[in-house]
């Protein structure tokens, strides 16, 4: 199982990025999904969180900036940025759990990370 993230890019302050996590191969859920970022010189944290009956939560620094949400056919989660601050720039990796239907016809459940994508918010 792969986790793709994707979206991240060079933005302009008040700025808007979406990112998205999805996952390939032959993935048929995904679960409780969690976008993280790191920043430079500092310790990951967590951003938002989207659970499998579609709460979320936010990290107060982004809370009123930023919405996540799910497609669960596509099996990707996205992540809305806006109003973005040159603090925001950080590498953003996503986090999830799901589930995998092996050539067997059996299932494993995981937990993967996402390679993380790159934001860059600056003038």
């Amino acid at each position: 199982v792969q986790l793709q993230a994707s979206g991240g890019g060079l933005v302009q302050p008040g700025g808007s990025l979406r990112l998205s996590c999805a996952a390939s191969g032959r993935t048929v859920r995904l679960n409780d999904v969690g976008w993280y970022r790191q920043a430079p010189g500092k310790q990951r944290e967590l951003v938002a969180t989207i659970s499998t009956d579609g709460s979320t939560s936010y990290a107060d620094s982004v809370k009123g900036r930023s919405s996540i949400s799910r497609d669960n056919t596509k099996k990707t989660v996205y992540l809305q940025l806006n109003s973005l601050k040159p603090e925001d720039t950080a590498v953003y990796y996503c986090n999830a759990d799901g589930l995998t239907l092996n050539m067997d016809d059996t299932y494993t459940a995981w937990r993967s990370w996402g390679q993380g994508t790159l934001v860059t918010v600056s003038s």
